[in-house]
Order: structure tokens, then sequence, then C-alpha cells
């Protein structure tokens, strides 16, 4: 009966959650959009998402907490590479990093661009990059763009494994992202994230209000390497998300 009782809550805060952020971008979105575009100012669009995603994270009941903090890299571009098992891990990661990148671009997939067209003008006025996944021309011009803005001092968030794992175990690491990191010469700095598979299941949109833990690890360097050098790195950055995941307990509830 409590568990029923939770799952009725969870679904009624779910529904908020969807709500508000809905109504967040379909009012906000457009005044934003032409306030950017017009004073030629990203970080407005920067302002409203951090705004909406706060504003949904609330309304279910998700908290999170970051550690590690002193590993950003605030002076330099960086990508920062994280594991996937919830859809809650881009939001809460984004916050989590937020208050030090207030500009911190995004590697996304090509196919969300057709799934969220309202979003879709407002992901290429802040510069997030797509990626078509099959396409090797597309891809490939997509990581140099990427690579460009490393360069100049951007940073980036990437999921290596590129879907949602649904065991908790990490799924082998696309490529990508580490020959960008290599060719935008920026250090690779793992992330874990614990809870976000208890908070919101893969298959199911109800979200359940735990705490989520960040943990931010030490930058791998990359000014030495190579392309050749891709594998040993993915290896080495695959090797210190696990210890980071395995320095971490369970999620706990709110």
């Amino acid at each position: 009966m409590a568990e029923l009782l939770r799952t009725i809550v969870a679904s009624v805060r779910s529904a908020a959650a969807y709500l508000s952020v809905l109504l967040w971008v379909l009012i906000l979105g457009p005044i934003g959009m032409l306030l950017a575009y017009v004073l030629r100012r990203p970080e407005i669009l920067y302002a409203l998402g951090r705004g909406g995603v706060r504003l949904g994270l609330s309304a279910a009941g998700i908290r999170y907490t970051a550690a590690g903090g002193n590993h950003v890299q605030v002076q330099r571009g960086a990508v920062y590479c994280a594991n996937h098992s919830s859809n809650l891990e881009p939001p809460i990661i984004y916050m989590a990093l937020s208050a030090i990148h207030p500009r911190l671009k995004i590697l996304y997939k090509a196919e969300l661009r057709a799934a969220l067209p309202v979003l879709r003008n407002a992901f290429d006025l802040v510069g997030f990059v797509p990626i078509e996944r099959g396409n090797r021309d597309q891809s490939s011009g997509a990581i140099d763009r990427a690579a460009a803005a490393l360069a100049a001092g951007d940073s980036f968030m990437i999921f290596p494994e590129g879907t949602r794992s649904r065991t908790g175990h990490l799924l082998p690491f696309k490529k990508g992202g580490f020959i960008m990191a290599i060719k935008g010469r920026a250090p690779i700095v793992p992330v874990a994230v614990q809870g976000a598979a208890a908070a919101m299941r893969k298959g199911s949109p109800v979200i359940r209000p735990v705490t989520v833990r960040v943990q931010i690890g030490e930058p791998i360097p990359v000014d030495d390497l190579e392309l050749a050098d891709r594998n040993p790195l993915i290896d080495r950055t695959r090797q210190a998300i696990e210890a980071l995941l395995a320095g971490r307990s369970g999620p706990a509830r709110t």
C-alpha cells in the first residue's frame, strides 16, 4: 500500500514537472529566442534553460549533490564524460556544472532535432552540436565543429555510451567524443552519476523523488595524445568512471 501511494504521488509530481517545463518553454522560449537573436546574446537562452531545468527537477522532487568541484576546468575547455542510465542525467549534470560553466555545450543525437522542434533553433543559437549516428560524413563534421569550440575554450558534456544502460553497468564507449577531445586539445573529465536510474527508469515517464549524487573526477590530459591513442584514452576514461561509481552507495529517498 505504501509503495502504491508513493507511485501515485510520484506520478502526480511527474505530470506537474512535465507540464511546468512545457509551459516554461512555450511561454518564455519564443521571447528568449527573439531577445537572444536580436541582441546576439545566447546567454539569455542559457539562463532560461537553467530556470526551466531547475523548475522541472524541483516539481518532480529531485535533489542532487555534487562533489569534486575542484576538478572542474575553469580556465580552459574540457569534455565532461559521464555514465548514462536515465534521462535525468543530462539536466542534473548540466545544473551541477552550470554555476562554473554557464555556457556548457552539449553533443546530442541529431534525431532530437525532429523530436523536439521547439528546441531546435535554441540549440543552434547556443552552439549545441548535433551528431547523426550512422552518417560518417555528418558525424565527422560535427566532431570537427566541437573540437574547434573546445580549442576556443568552450566545454562539452557527453555520454559516450550513446544510449542508456538498463543494467547499471557501463556499455561500450563510442569514439567520437574522444576524437573531439584529442583534436581540441581539451582534457577529459570523468563524471559519475548515481541514483538517476532509480529516479527515472528506462521506458518509464514517472520520476521518483530521490537524491542523485554527482561525482567529478580528476581530469585526464590529452595534450600529448594523437588520434591513434584514442582507444587507450577510452579505456582510461572508462576505468576512471567505474572507480568513481564504485566509491559511492545507492540513492537516498527524499
